[in-house]
């Protein structure tokens, strides 16, 4: 039996140098360019940004969650929690370290299912950094659920042409390319008649009727586009894996993005916490220092249980993927880290917002900000009510039903069970009596 948990002397050394370094150099980039991580640098962004990368490269860390052949270091999903907790703490930080979502989901399928052909023409300017691109899935009337989905993909000679509409696929204005998943066989059941493909943006009829933002932009400005592809025509060789395929692809690249976003949301849930613990030590109420206080004594000690348990899930989760190598094999754990993960951001933020009383709400603080994440959370990569299902479904198939009318735990019946096993005792004590 070996448990240990500790951190390997060489690669501990590479998360101090990490936290320093997004503590020093990449949390400014989110203060002077916070809307600016997913658009194209212009020259002179990159002359910032092409030297903190190539540090990273020095420091072996670009990319991360790709093994060798991909021009990662393969240090597993494990290490890769233990990074991504303090990438998780800034805007920037996942950009510089080439773990940016979609395109590390996005990168993994290419790399699983792709051809010689696509990985060339779309993976490596992902690795290298050089493009963005888009996961186009949800549709308008159907939201996550693909078996309501209508976005066609019908063969036409030596091309595929694909009509419907699709929403919510974030970062379409700045990708390159789009992955969309589309009906290409309406008289199977969805599970073997959707398949995915490789779209570059500027295809003819690819058409992005508006960006949407979220609760706290503007109105008409945002990044999660609504998108009518309007007779797209692409070569047969833009079909990602295989005709049909599309599920098997989803589920591969939707396990590996859920536990990412739950390493990252850590780094969050303890930025908004370390800003609590501060707040509480710094501000003096009614004759005494907020940390003085049990409701705000009751906000941290909260805080920290929910944080060190959703952690811990967290990271035995990672373990899992890499001791089995099988996302479906992890899936249940995977789903339950997607059920706590809204529910620990919203009450983390919330708490860390009432310590800070009006200046939490305020945008001069990033609270406000980190508040939507929690919902943001329980939506992406699928609902919340979901992934309940999963759990519920997954843990069941463990048990068994009793086989009479009474529960197992019936005393009356584990009681005669037991006299009859001690049966020759208890009739020698009764004979003593």
């Amino acid at each position: 039996m070996a448990w240990d948990f500790e951190t390997e002397p060489e690669f501990q050394e590479k998360l101090d140098w990490a936290d320093r370094f997004v503590r020093e150099e990449i949390e400014p980039l989110d203060l002077v360019f916070p809307d600016l991580q997913f658009t194209p640098p212009s020259p002179e962004l990159r002359k910032i940004l092409d030297p903190l990368k190539q540090q990273v490269r020095d420091q072996d860390l670009w990319a991360p969650h790709l093994g060798p052949e991909l021009g990662g270091k393969g240090y597993g999903q494990l290490k890769l929690s233990l990074l991504n907790e303090i990438l998780g703490r800034s805007l920037w930080a996942s950009v510089v370290f080439g773990t940016q979502a979609p395109d590390t989901g996005n990168a993994e399928i290419i790399a699983h299912y792709g051809t010689q052909e696509q990985k060339a023409r779309y993976l490596q300017p992902l690795l290298d950094g050089e493009c963005f691109s888009c996961y186009s899935m949800t549709e308008p009337h159907a939201g996550a659920d693909p078996t309501l989905f209508k976005t066609q993909g019908v063969r036409d000679g030596d091309e595929w042409v694909i009509n419907g509409w699709k929403f919510f696929s974030s970062n379409a204005k700045t990708a390159s390319f789009l992955i969309v998943m589309v009906v290409t066989n309406p008289e199977v059941s969805a599970y073997q008649g959707m398949s995915m493909f490789l779209v570059p943006t500027d295809t003819p009829g690819v058409n992005i009727v508006r960006n949407v933002g979220l609760g706290t932009e503007p109105l008409g400005e945002g990044s999660h586009a609504l998108i009518h592809y309007d007779n797209v025509r692409v070569p047969l060789d833009a079909l990602l894996g295989g005709e049909g395929q599309a599920f098997a692809i989803a589920q591969t690249r939707l396990g590996g993005g859920r536990i990412h976003h739950a390493m990252r949301t850590i780094g969050m849930a303890q930025r908004a916490f370390d800003m609590m613990c501060e707040r509480a030590l710094s501000r003096e109420v009614s004759g005494g220092l907020l940390a003085e206080k049990q409701f705000v004594q009751g906000y941290i000690a909260d805080s920290y249980a929910e944080i060190r348990q959703f952690r811990l899930l967290v990271l035995n989760t990672a373990w899992a993927i890499d001791r089995y190598q099988d996302y479906r094999r992890v899936r249940k754990d995977i789903a339950a880290v997607k059920i706590l993960m809204p529910g620990l951001i919203t009450n983390v933020v919330t708490r860390a917002i009432q310590v800070h009383g009006a200046l939490g709400v305020s945008n001069e603080l990033p609270l406000a900000g980190m508040l939507l994440s929690g919902p943001v959370m329980g939506l992406a990569d699928g609902p919340t009510e979901v992934h309940k299902v999963t759990v519920a479904r997954q843990v069941l198939r463990d048990y068994r039903p009793s086989d009479d009318l009474w529960p197992t735990a019936h005393r009356p019946k584990l009681l005669a069970a037991a006299r009859e096993k001690y049966a020759d005792v208890l009739e020698h004590e009764v004979g003593n009596l």
